[in-house]
């Protein structure tokens, strides 16, 4: 158990959070939210010993171990990837040398009965016994999932962690965090150089692990999928919910409501005593009375209405010019970066007010081809705009690309041009940089701040396409839900590479997946897309085709000893997939006449007219409904995926 009691932390006349006091339990799932600049890295920091507070006090058992991810670090590019992450069992590497060296030490002697050949076999055996009760003899194969769930090919492990990006050099030392498994996680937006399956084996990893974890996001499905209860820093002061973050927003808002209605009631219960007491105060007949009314205003405990943090971006896109019917259009375009193929014969197009997202694991090459589209990188095959076609890009690393020496106007200022830069300060206005903070330092900025500076860039003038590569990354929920509502009413084409599946979620139409160095087109919404890869997964059981080319002496002496092997661990898979899928529609099944039957039950309470008009029944009756549609979706989908498992087994045991 981890104890934050009473801190206190300002920054000379700033205040950033007062009197802050709460538990972190074994076991919790805390997910730690508030806008931009609310204190929530700084409040880690003080939890790992790294910031001083102000006053009060963070307190943990003795030999209790806190594992830190945070959002900016510095990295060692001494070794590989593999060499790098085993730096998380530095305990067990040693006693792997110490049980090397006493092996040694023992083979090279035969005085057997001595004291201090004895003295060698007693610390070998306990050294044994530590390297076991560490878990000495799997934690390769513990590096090895934990570095493919982040993402990483075995043929990454021996290459030098200098070669890459600063966020893979970032899931390195989250494989170590996580390998070390500490008794408390405090993690800082792990997901902002995760693509999507990297998340989901992430969000798996965390629901199940056996310590605390208390994470800072801004990824609302990461949250709701991990956390079970929120912590909430608003203007320097904490509210504390036992939910997961949708729940929370939903519960802090009836919080809300339920103590203005109270404070309202009060405020009328107090002007009503205080004409009481002004009216009678003089006249000796209500004395008693008016000293009752006085007693019991000086009694009253006065209710206080949290206070909430209204300030929020105001972001509007100006008109996008009119172009061309076709937005941009690509032809057998290919990439390689010296030996290594990123993208091969690709075709692709947008047309005017689409919206798309480009999806995929890193490293496929979704930036890639975002750079392409903005001609900042030689390539093969043709890349055409449409008639017009004006762009506007934010990049990934944009926010890093502001000059530190500039301040936030001076920044803008530079780059607006025209009547724009009379309206400099307002539009700074609108992404909440007013007053004294137009004249802080870009090197002074957090994270969010930077990324909100950088978007500003973006409306210095008017254009029809916006390329914007994870433009989400730092930035709050409010903020995120606002850019993409303004994004929703742009009228001209968007393009968006992210991870980030409820800011994609009713934003764009048509998904690319980038794999194999190669895209595939999906029509619909993120989480359809979703639904639909699952079953896609599926097409990896089939048999690679066999050569043309081959004899069938050839094919039958090649397939006859490993081929035999592959089929057989193929149709144990399916076997093993088949029967999942078959418990999976059965349950659906049995969900299904559970909730028709409970509302064929409510169909008849309803029948009664004073029933019918009952809120809770109807709203009963909404739920149920809900729920029924829910699980025939659901049925659908495991019927879908089990009738193509079948098939397949069918065609593998034809071919047997």
């Amino acid at each position: 158990m981890v104890s934050v009691n009473q801190l206190t932390l300002d920054f000379g006349t700033f205040l950033l959070f007062e009197d802050v006091s709460f538990l972190i339990n074994p076991r919790d799932r805390i997910g730690l939210v508030g806008k931009n600049g609310a204190g929530k890295t700084t409040l880690l920091k003080v939890i790992t010993g790294a910031q001083e507070p102000t006053s009060g006090e963070v307190t943990m058992p003795r030999d209790f171990s806190v594992g830190y991810l945070p959002q900016v670090m510095k990295h060692d590019d001494r070794f590989s990837v593999f060499e790098e992450t085993e730096q998380a069992f530095s305990e067990i590497k040693k006693l792997e040398k110490q049980i090397e060296e006493l092996t040694q030490a023992i083979h090279h002697r035969e005085d057997y009965h001595s004291e201090e050949y004895l003295s060698l076999i007693d610390k070998l055996t306990e050294a044994n016994e530590r390297f076991n009760m560490f878990g000495g003899h799997d934690y390769r194969s513990r590096i090895e999932v934990t570095l493919k769930g982040l993402g990483f090919k075995p043929s990454d492990f021996e290459r030098p962690t200098s070669e890459f990006s600063g966020g893979w050099r970032m899931r390195i030392e989250l494989a170590k965090i996580l390998l070390r498994k500490p008794d408390l996680f405090l993690l800082d937006e792990p997901t902002n150089h995760l693509d999507i399956e990297s998340i989901t084996w992430l969000e798996d990893f965390l629901k199940n692990y056996s310590g605390a974890v208390v994470l800072i996001s801004h990824d609302k499905a990461f949250l709701d999928n991990v956390t079970t209860r929120t912590i909430e820093i608003s203007l320097g002061r904490i509210y504390d919910y036992k939910a997961s973050y949708s729940q929370f927003v939903t519960l802090r808002h009836e919080r809300r409501e339920q103590q203005l209605a109270a404070y309202r009631n009060q405020q009328k219960k107090i002007e009503d005593t205080e004409q009481f007491i002004e009216r009678f105060r003089y006249k000796a007949t209500k004395a008693v009375q008016v000293q009752s009314r006085i007693k019991q205003l000086e009694k009253m405990d006065r209710i206080e209405v949290d206070e909430f943090d209204n300030s929020k971006l105001n972001i509007k896109f100006p008109p996008a010019p009119h172009s061309g019917k076709l937005t941009v259009s690509g032809k057998h375009v290919s990439k390689s970066y010296g030996d290594l193929l990123v993208l091969d014969d690709i075709d692709f197009d947008i047309e005017r007010g689409e919206k798309v997202a480009f999806v995929g694991k890193n490293g496929e090459g979704k930036t890639t081809l975002a750079r392409i589209i903005m001609q900042e990188l030689q390539h093969e095959g043709t890349v055409k705009l449409g008639h017009q076609v004006k762009i506007g890009y934010f990049a990934q690393n944009q926010a890093e690309r502001l000059d530190e020496n500039l301040t936030v106007f001076e920044t803008v200022d530079k780059v607006a041009t025209g009547d724009i830069r009379t309206k400099v300060r307002d539009l700074l206005g609108a992404f909440l940089f007013s007053g004294e903070e137009v004249d802080k330092k870009v090197s002074v900025l957090s994270g969010g701040e930077r990324t909100r500076l950088a978007m500003v860039m973006l409306l210095l003038e008017p254009v029809n396409f916006l390329v914007l590569d994870e433009p989400t990354n730092h930035l709050d929920m409010r903020s995120k839900d606002i850019l993409k509502q303004a994004l929703n009413d742009f009228e001209g084409s968007v393009l968006v590479v992210s991870h980030d599946r409820e800011f994609l979620d009713g934003l764009v139409d048509r998904i690319f997946e980038f794999t194999n160095k190669k895209t595939k087109v999906h029509l619909g919404g993120i989480y359809e897309f979703l639904r639909k890869k699952k079953m896609d997964t599926l097409q990896e059981l089939e048999r690679v085709p066999l050569k043309a080319n081959k004899t069938d002496s050839e094919v039958s002496g090649a397939s006859s000893g490993q081929s035999g092997k592959v089929a057989f661990a193929e149709r144990k898979e399916l076997n093993k997939r088949i029967k999942k899928a078959e418990n999976e529609v059965s349950k659906s099944e049995e969900d299904i006449a559970r909730l028709e039957k409970e509302l064929e039950g409510l169909s008849a309470v309803m029948e009664n007219p004073e029933k019918a008009s009952d809120p809770a029944v109807f709203e009963m009756y909404q739920k149920i409904q809900k729920n029924l549609d829910a699980a025939m979706e659901e049925w659908e989908v495991a019927h879908l995926e089990l009738e193509e498992l079948q098939q397949k087994r069918n065609v593998l045991d034809e071919s047997a």
